[in-house]
Protein backbone atom coordinates (compact mmCIF):
# COMPACT_ATOMS: atom_id res chain seq x y z
CA UNK A 1 0.00 0.00 0.00
CA UNK A 2 2.96 2.39 0.78
CA UNK A 3 4.82 1.63 -2.55
CA UNK A 4 1.28 2.29 -4.05
CA UNK A 5 1.28 5.96 -2.57
CA UNK A 6 4.51 6.89 -3.28
CA UNK A 7 4.21 5.96 -6.70
CA UNK A 8 1.09 7.88 -7.20
CA UNK A 9 2.83 10.60 -5.40
CA UNK A 10 5.90 10.47 -7.69
CA UNK A 11 3.37 10.43 -10.71
CA UNK A 12 1.05 13.97 -9.42
CA UNK A 13 4.40 15.45 -8.75
CA UNK A 14 5.90 14.14 -12.01
CA UNK A 15 2.67 16.21 -13.59
CA UNK A 16 2.90 19.32 -11.72
CA UNK A 17 6.46 19.90 -13.04
CA UNK A 18 5.23 19.45 -16.39
CA UNK A 19 2.51 21.45 -15.89
CA UNK A 20 2.50 24.62 -13.61
CA UNK A 21 6.10 24.36 -12.79
CA UNK A 22 7.42 23.71 -16.05
CA UNK A 23 9.81 26.88 -17.04
CA UNK A 24 7.43 27.45 -20.10
CA UNK A 25 4.28 27.91 -17.87
CA UNK A 26 6.66 30.09 -15.10
CA UNK A 27 7.88 32.01 -18.10
CA UNK A 28 4.22 32.44 -19.70
CA UNK A 29 1.47 31.59 -17.90
CA UNK A 30 -1.76 30.85 -18.51
CA UNK A 31 -4.55 32.63 -17.20
CA UNK A 32 -5.20 32.40 -13.10
CA UNK A 33 -8.78 30.48 -13.21
CA UNK A 34 -7.25 27.66 -15.23
CA UNK A 35 -4.08 27.32 -13.21
CA UNK A 36 -6.60 27.28 -10.32
CA UNK A 37 -9.01 24.66 -11.28
CA UNK A 38 -6.43 22.57 -12.84
CA UNK A 39 -4.48 22.49 -9.43
CA UNK A 40 -7.81 22.11 -7.43
CA UNK A 41 -8.29 18.88 -9.73
CA UNK A 42 -4.61 17.89 -8.79
CA UNK A 43 -5.38 18.23 -5.67
CA UNK A 44 -8.26 16.38 -5.24
CA UNK A 45 -6.70 13.35 -7.37
CA UNK A 46 -4.42 12.68 -4.69
CA UNK A 47 -5.89 13.02 -1.77
CA UNK A 48 -8.03 10.39 -3.51
CA UNK A 49 -5.38 8.29 -3.56
CA UNK A 50 -5.12 8.56 0.36
CA UNK A 51 -1.40 9.77 0.11
CA UNK A 52 1.01 11.71 2.00
CA UNK A 53 0.29 15.56 1.02
CA UNK A 54 2.89 16.79 -1.25
CA UNK A 55 3.99 20.43 -0.13
CA UNK A 56 4.64 21.59 -4.00
CA UNK A 57 1.02 20.86 -4.74
CA UNK A 58 0.07 23.48 -1.49
CA UNK A 59 2.17 25.64 -2.09
CA UNK A 60 1.83 26.11 -5.58
CA UNK A 61 -2.10 26.38 -4.98
CA UNK A 62 -1.21 29.19 -2.43
CA UNK A 63 1.07 30.78 -4.98
CA UNK A 64 -1.74 31.38 -7.59
CA UNK A 65 -4.53 32.02 -4.80
CA UNK A 66 -3.02 35.22 -4.26
CA UNK A 67 -3.18 36.52 -7.89
CA UNK A 68 -5.78 38.54 -9.51
CA UNK A 69 -6.74 37.53 -12.86
CA UNK A 70 -5.51 40.01 -15.38
CA UNK A 71 -6.86 40.92 -18.97
CA UNK A 72 -4.28 38.89 -20.45
CA UNK A 73 -2.94 35.51 -20.35
CA UNK A 74 -0.61 33.42 -21.97
CA UNK A 75 -1.83 30.02 -24.22
CA UNK A 76 1.50 27.00 -24.86
CA UNK A 77 1.31 24.73 -27.10
CA UNK A 78 4.18 21.79 -28.11
CA UNK A 79 4.40 20.88 -31.40
CA UNK A 80 5.76 17.32 -32.94
CA UNK A 81 9.25 19.44 -33.50
CA UNK A 82 9.66 20.00 -29.70
CA UNK A 83 9.62 23.70 -30.25
CA UNK A 84 6.59 25.72 -28.46
CA UNK A 85 4.35 28.31 -29.76
CA UNK A 86 3.48 30.65 -26.35
CA UNK A 87 0.33 33.23 -27.53
CA UNK A 88 -0.70 36.22 -25.50
CA UNK A 89 -4.70 35.89 -25.83
CA UNK A 90 -7.55 38.24 -23.50
CA UNK A 91 -9.20 35.92 -20.80
CA UNK A 92 -12.11 37.10 -22.28
CA UNK A 93 -13.52 35.59 -25.43
CA UNK A 94 -14.92 39.27 -26.04
CA UNK A 95 -12.91 42.16 -25.30
CA UNK A 96 -12.11 45.49 -27.39
CA UNK A 97 -15.14 44.84 -29.35
CA UNK A 98 -14.06 41.89 -31.09
CA UNK A 99 -13.63 38.39 -30.29
CA UNK A 100 -10.48 37.48 -32.05
CA UNK A 101 -7.96 38.37 -29.19
CA UNK A 102 -8.38 34.84 -28.25
CA UNK A 103 -7.71 31.24 -30.03
CA UNK A 104 -10.85 29.55 -32.02
CA UNK A 105 -11.30 25.60 -31.69
CA UNK A 106 -11.57 25.99 -35.51
CA UNK A 107 -7.70 26.96 -35.72
CA UNK A 108 -6.67 24.45 -33.56
CA UNK A 109 -7.69 22.11 -35.98
CA UNK A 110 -6.55 23.96 -38.74
CA UNK A 111 -2.73 24.15 -37.09
CA UNK A 112 -2.94 20.03 -36.94
CA UNK A 113 -4.18 19.35 -40.38
CA UNK A 114 -1.51 21.59 -41.74
CA UNK A 115 1.55 19.77 -39.04
CA UNK A 116 -0.10 16.37 -41.13
CA UNK A 117 0.11 18.14 -44.80
CA UNK A 118 3.43 20.37 -44.60
CA UNK A 119 3.72 19.94 -48.60
CA UNK A 120 0.41 22.53 -48.97
CA UNK A 121 2.79 25.23 -47.54
CA UNK A 122 6.57 24.12 -48.69
CA UNK A 123 8.37 26.42 -50.73
CA UNK A 124 4.79 28.34 -50.99
CA UNK A 125 3.87 31.92 -50.43
CA UNK A 126 0.30 31.74 -47.94
CA UNK A 127 -1.84 34.25 -47.17
CA UNK A 128 -3.94 33.73 -44.26
CA UNK A 129 -7.60 34.96 -43.40
CA UNK A 130 -8.65 36.14 -40.28
CA UNK A 131 -5.41 35.51 -38.39
CA UNK A 132 -6.48 36.35 -35.02
CA UNK A 133 -3.82 36.32 -32.24
CA UNK A 134 -1.65 33.66 -34.82
CA UNK A 135 -1.56 29.76 -33.49
CA UNK A 136 -2.28 29.02 -37.37
CA UNK A 137 0.53 30.65 -38.25
CA UNK A 138 3.08 30.49 -36.32
CA UNK A 139 2.81 26.97 -36.49
CA UNK A 140 2.76 26.70 -40.27
CA UNK A 141 5.81 29.03 -40.23
CA UNK A 142 7.66 27.25 -37.58
CA UNK A 143 6.89 23.35 -38.87
CA UNK A 144 6.19 23.79 -42.55
CA UNK A 145 8.56 25.73 -44.02
CA UNK A 146 6.79 28.34 -46.29
CA UNK A 147 8.85 31.24 -48.19
CA UNK A 148 6.45 33.86 -47.42
CA UNK A 149 3.90 33.95 -44.97
CA UNK A 150 1.11 37.05 -44.77
CA UNK A 151 -0.58 37.38 -41.26
CA UNK A 152 -3.82 39.48 -41.76
CA UNK A 153 -6.40 40.84 -39.93
CA UNK A 154 -8.74 44.02 -39.65
CA UNK A 155 -9.60 45.16 -36.46
CA UNK A 156 -6.76 47.26 -35.08
CA UNK A 157 -6.17 45.60 -31.37
CA UNK A 158 -6.15 42.15 -32.95
CA UNK A 159 -3.08 43.24 -35.61
CA UNK A 160 -1.19 44.79 -32.46
CA UNK A 161 -1.60 41.63 -30.27
CA UNK A 162 -0.54 39.39 -33.55
CA UNK A 163 2.46 41.57 -33.93
CA UNK A 164 3.16 41.02 -30.42
CA UNK A 165 2.96 37.35 -30.64
CA UNK A 166 4.47 36.96 -33.92
CA UNK A 167 7.66 38.18 -32.27
CA UNK A 168 7.30 36.79 -28.88
CA UNK A 169 7.85 33.51 -31.29
CA UNK A 170 10.88 34.62 -33.43
CA UNK A 171 9.22 35.41 -36.38
CA UNK A 172 10.22 38.96 -36.88
CA UNK A 173 12.36 38.94 -40.21
CA UNK A 174 15.66 39.32 -38.21
CA UNK A 175 15.44 35.95 -36.14
CA UNK A 176 13.73 34.05 -39.03
CA UNK A 177 15.59 34.48 -42.08
CA UNK A 178 14.35 31.41 -43.47
CA UNK A 179 10.68 32.61 -44.03
CA UNK A 180 9.65 36.08 -44.91
CA UNK A 181 6.77 37.39 -42.44
CA UNK A 182 4.65 40.55 -42.56
CA UNK A 183 1.18 41.10 -40.45
CA UNK A 184 -0.80 43.65 -42.92
CA UNK A 185 -4.31 45.44 -42.43
CA UNK A 186 -6.56 43.86 -44.76
CA UNK A 187 -10.36 44.94 -44.61
CA UNK A 188 -12.09 41.96 -47.04
CA UNK A 189 -14.72 44.87 -48.34
CA UNK A 190 -12.11 47.10 -49.53
CA UNK A 191 -8.98 45.14 -50.89
CA UNK A 192 -8.04 45.14 -54.15
CA UNK A 193 -7.03 42.65 -57.06
CA UNK A 194 -4.23 44.91 -57.75
CA UNK A 195 -3.27 44.11 -53.50
CA UNK A 196 -3.64 40.66 -54.16
CA UNK A 197 -1.81 39.76 -56.71
CA UNK A 198 1.22 41.82 -55.16
CA UNK A 199 0.74 39.69 -52.05
CA UNK A 200 0.77 36.54 -54.78
CA UNK A 201 -0.10 34.10 -52.55
CA UNK A 202 -0.24 30.73 -53.62
CA UNK A 203 -1.91 29.13 -50.73
CA UNK A 204 -4.74 30.61 -48.59
CA UNK A 205 -5.79 29.45 -45.14
CA UNK A 206 -8.95 31.11 -42.89
CA UNK A 207 -10.65 29.13 -40.00
CA UNK A 208 -13.28 30.43 -38.15
CA UNK A 209 -14.30 32.97 -40.38
CA UNK A 210 -17.86 31.61 -41.25
CA UNK A 211 -19.41 32.26 -38.46
CA UNK A 212 -21.59 35.21 -38.72
CA UNK A 213 -24.26 35.51 -41.78
CA UNK A 214 -24.10 39.29 -42.40
CA UNK A 215 -20.19 38.65 -43.35
CA UNK A 216 -20.62 35.70 -45.72
CA UNK A 217 -21.57 37.57 -48.72
CA UNK A 218 -18.37 40.01 -48.06
CA UNK A 219 -16.00 37.02 -47.50
CA UNK A 220 -17.68 34.97 -50.65
CA UNK A 221 -16.56 37.84 -52.93
CA UNK A 222 -13.10 38.29 -51.17
CA UNK A 223 -12.00 34.29 -52.12
CA UNK A 224 -13.41 34.99 -55.40
CA UNK A 225 -11.11 37.94 -55.87
CA UNK A 226 -8.43 35.77 -54.71
CA UNK A 227 -9.30 32.87 -56.87
CA UNK A 228 -9.00 35.50 -59.99
CA UNK A 229 -5.02 36.57 -58.86
CA UNK A 230 -3.34 33.35 -60.15
CA UNK A 231 0.43 33.31 -59.91
CA UNK A 232 2.71 31.28 -61.88
CA UNK A 233 -0.30 31.17 -63.86
CA UNK A 234 -2.64 28.87 -61.53
CA UNK A 235 -5.16 29.82 -59.23
CA UNK A 236 -4.09 29.73 -55.41
CA UNK A 237 -5.27 26.99 -53.02
CA UNK A 238 -7.75 27.71 -50.63
CA UNK A 239 -8.34 26.11 -47.16
CA UNK A 240 -11.03 27.00 -44.99
CA UNK A 241 -11.50 25.89 -41.28
CA UNK A 242 -14.64 25.88 -40.14
CA UNK A 243 -16.51 25.14 -36.19
CA UNK A 244 -20.04 24.24 -37.67
CA UNK A 245 -22.32 26.47 -34.65
CA UNK A 246 -25.16 27.14 -36.67
CA UNK A 247 -25.90 24.83 -40.07
CA UNK A 248 -28.03 27.51 -41.59
CA UNK A 249 -25.20 29.88 -41.49
CA UNK A 250 -22.47 27.15 -42.97
CA UNK A 251 -24.95 26.56 -45.73
CA UNK A 252 -25.24 29.43 -47.02
CA UNK A 253 -21.49 29.87 -47.31
CA UNK A 254 -21.69 27.31 -49.42
CA UNK A 255 -24.49 28.39 -51.21
CA UNK A 256 -23.13 31.49 -51.84
CA UNK A 257 -20.13 30.33 -52.83
CA UNK A 258 -21.88 27.71 -55.69
CA UNK A 259 -22.97 31.37 -57.18
CA UNK A 260 -19.57 32.10 -58.17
Amino acid sequence: RELENDSSSEIILDILKQTCLHPLCCKHPPSVRYRRLFLSQLIKRHEASESEPLDELYDALGEVLGVEEGTECYKNYLLPCGEAVSLSESTAVISEGTTGLVTWEAALYLAEWALENTHVFTGRTVLELGSGVGLTGIAVCRSCSPSRYVFSDCHLSVLNRLRDNVQLNGLDNQNSPRVRVSVKHLDWDEVTEKHLREIGATTVIAADVVYDPDIIGCLVKLLSKILRCSANGSPPEVYISSTIRNPDTYNCFKHQLGQY
